[in-house]
C-alpha cells in the first residue's frame, strides 16, 4: 500500500495509542487527585462557610436574647425607681408631717412661755405700781400735795426714761 505524502499509518496509530496512554495516565495520575483535591477543599470551605453562618444565626440569637433580657432589666429598674420615688416621696411626707408637729408643739410651748412672762411682768407691774402708790400715799399723807405729786411724775420719768433703749 502506497500512500501518498509518506504517511505510515502503523507510526500513527502508535502514536494514536500514546496519546490515549497518556491522556488515560494523566488522567488517573492528574485529574482525579486535583478534582478529588478540589472537591475536599470545597467542602471543607462550603464546611467553614456553613460554622461561620451557624455561629452568626447563634450570636444573632445570643444577641436577641441580651436585648429582651436587657429591656426586662431596664423595666425592672424603672419599677424600682418608681418604688423607690414612692418610699421617698412617703419618707419626705412623714418628716415634714414630724417637723410640723414639732413646729406646732415649739410654738405652743412658745405662746405658752409668752403668757407666762406676761403674767409675771404684769404681776411684777401690779406690784410696782401698789408700791409706787403705797409710797405717793405715805407721802401723800406725811407732806404736801403737790411736792408728793412732782417727786412721783420725776420718778415714774426716770423709770420710763431708763427702761426705754435710745
Amino acid at each position: 500500500m502506497n500512500i501518498p505524502l509518506n504517511i505510515d499509518w502503523q507510526q500513527i496509530l502508535l502514536h494514536a495509542l500514546n496519546l490515549v496512554l497518556l491522556i488515560a495516565g494523566l488522567y488517573l495520575l492528574l485529574y482525579k487527585p486535583v478534582k478529588k483535591f478540589m472537591a475536599q477543599r470545597e467542602a471543607r470551605y462550603q464546611g467553614m462557610a456553613d460554622a461561620a453562618e451557624e455561629k452568626t444565626r447563634q450570636a444573632q440569637q445570643m444577641y436577641d436574647d441580651y436585648a429582651g433580657k436587657l429591656k426586662g432589666v431596664d423595666d425592672e429598674i424603672r419599677a424600682k425607681r418608681a418604688q423607690e420615688m414612692e418610699k421617698t416621696a412617703e419618707t419626705t411626707r412623714e418628716m415634714l408631717d414630724d417637723a410640723r408637729a414639732q413646729a406646732d408643739k415649739l410654738i405652743a410651748q412658745g405662746r405658752e412661755n409668752g403668757a407666762r412672762e406676761k403674767e409675771r411682768i404684769l404681776q411684777s407691774a401690779r406690784g410696782e405700781i401698789a408700791r409706787m402708790s403705797e409710797e405717793a400715799a405715805r407721802k401723800l399723807v406725811g407732806g404736801s400735795l403737790s411736792q408728793v405729786y412732782d417727786q412721783f411724775l420725776d420718778s415714774a420719768e426716770g423709770r420710763k426714761n431708763d427702761e426705754q433703749p435710745e
